[in-house]
């Protein structure tokens, strides 16, 4: 994966950056020891490593406006990190760049029950949200598998999404305002407490952006009270492609689960190994759960499992008490980690039609033969958020470059059924190749326009989203 040619000119003038940081962030919030920045070098998407320039910790909005307006009149490049877990290489620094950490921006400023609203810092934690909520009786909705680690910049970055986003949506349905700085410093506040903000859709632009425009430093985030109860349901089918046209059928059938996941065997292996859930061995399993009073849980499981049985599971478990729905969850939630104990894996994240799951399913399994790289798929079936995770050999000469090539290929199957290139993960350096797959040249420069009109000197996440030869142009001229 190529990145850019750092600029020598900038390199020359760390020690000046330096000394410039430090007079506006405390001493330890400026990370310029090698081996300390090495800490930095990549995201969860580890396969490409690249050192900062700095790292750099502010805790405060008004810390982040002045260390970006130093940046901005050096000319010197800014990459956001949250928490460090995106899959898309959404966090990778450049040589020349200083890495911006939240972790720091960790505090709830606000909440209001009456409302349903809570005000934090962005670098909080995704259910670290929910657990400054859950003793009046509310929650967080957006979900993703990484939760426990992820910040809700990183969240708001890449429209995160989660196994509960069928019902509940992804991050945009559930945030409200920002507090956005600019590259130059300039601060910005984007919607806020209440429905809806007048004239355009400035939040709806950033949340996704990727960095691109801004350091979202405060959020405003939608919490909603906790049902009344849930249930989920385990269904084992003898293959992906009957499995994938169950969810297809339920759907159609317009019932509407609070989650719909899938499995295929080898991520059932390994996860049951790893977590030992009590899932069933076998070719493909969706764990779907609805929410409500015992009498509608009842009324939607019954309906559900009645269109799984004319696929003719092989096996249908309702989950029978609060621990059995816990440990379902929680083989679910380790999936990621239970692959990574046994592989080198890379992790998709295309989006397809629910209804061309099944053809989806055996293309995938298909190409995996063809370039000879095993396939585990764990995704959100209900929204048709993929997440195949090919295997193989970071040691092997060639296998990394045979994986990304196998990933591109699945990728542009997911925009050619109709789908696009992600969901939740963002583009990042994996992606950014393929945009002009599913854009065409002119809604390339139009995004790139809106940047334009956010950071002019192109300085925020380089080498992101955009083809690398294009950004760098527009960077250059």
């Amino acid at each position: 994966m190529d990145m850019p040619i750092p600029r020598p000119e900038i390199l020359a003038r760390k020690a000046e950056l330096i000394k410039r940081l430090q007079k506006v962030l405390p001493s330890d919030a400026v990370i310029s020891d090698p081996s300390e920045t090495r800490a930095y070098e990549c995201d969860a998407l580890t396969a490409y490593k690249c050192a900062p320039l700095l790292a750099i910790l502010p805790a405060s909005t008004q810390e982040v406006s002045d260390a970006l307006a130093i940046c901005h009149d050096m000319g010197v490049p800014v990459v956001p990190r949250g928490s460090g877990t995106s899959l898309a290489g959404g966090a990778l620094p450049t040589a020349d760049s200083v890495i911006l950490g939240v972790a720091r921006l960790n505090a709830v400023l606000e909440t209001d029950y009456e409302n349903r609203f809570i005000k934090v810092q962005t670098g909080r934690t995704n259910l670290s949200v929910t657990g400054a909520v859950e003793e009046h009786g509310f929650f967080y909705a957006p979900d993703p598998s990484s939760q426990l680690a992820c910040a809700i910049a990183g969240n708001i970055a890449m429209n995160s999404g989660g196994a509960h986003c069928l019902k509940y949506g992804v991050t945009t349905n559930n945030l409200m305002g920002v507090t956005l700085v600019l590259m130059d410093g300039t601060v910005v506040e984007l919607g806020g407490a209440h429905l809806e903000a007048e004239g355009y859709d400035l939040l709806g632009l950033i949340c996704g952006s990727e960095g691109q425009l801004g350091v979202v430093t405060e959020a405003t985030l939608r919490i909603l009270r906790k049902p009344e109860g849930a249930r989920p349901v385990l269904v084992g089918f003898d293959s992906n492609e009957v499995a994938g046209a169950c969810v297809s059928d339920i759907i159609k059938a317009g019932v509407l689960p609070v989650a719909i996941e899938f499995m295929d065997r080898p991520c059932i292996e390994a996860t049951e190994a790893f977590a030992k859930a009590g899932y069933p061995m076998c070719e493909a399993l969706l764990i779907i759960e609805v929410e409500g009073s015992e009498a509608e849980i009842d009324e939607q499981l019954a309906l559900i499992e009645a269109i799984a049985r004319r696929h003719n599971p092989v096996e249908l478990r309702q989950s029978r008490s609060p621990e059995e729905s816990a440990r379902i969850w929680l083989g679910r939630k380790s999936a990621f980690g239970a692959m990574g104990q046994i592989n080198d894996y890379m992790c998709l994240d295309g989006t397809i039609p629910v209804s061309q799951l099944p053809l989806v399913l055996r293309r995938i399994r298909e190409m995996s033969g063809e370039f000879g790289l095993d396939v585990a798929n764990v995704f959100h079936a209900g929204d048709g958020n993929m997440h195949p995770l090919i295997l193989f050999d970071a040691n092997k000469p060639g296998d990394l470059e045979l994986c990304e090539t196998f990933g591109a290929e699945i990728l542009k199957l997911c925009v050619e059924v109709g789908g696009c290139l992600t969901g939740e993960h963002g583009v990042g350096i994996e992606k950014r190749d393929l945009m002009p797959h599913q854009y065409a040249p002119a809604d390339l420069e139009a995004q790139m326009n809106i940047k334009d009109v956010f950071d002019p000197k192109w300085l925020l996440n380089p080498a992101k989203v955009f083809p690398l030869a294009t950004s760098e142009a527009r960077r250059a001229a």
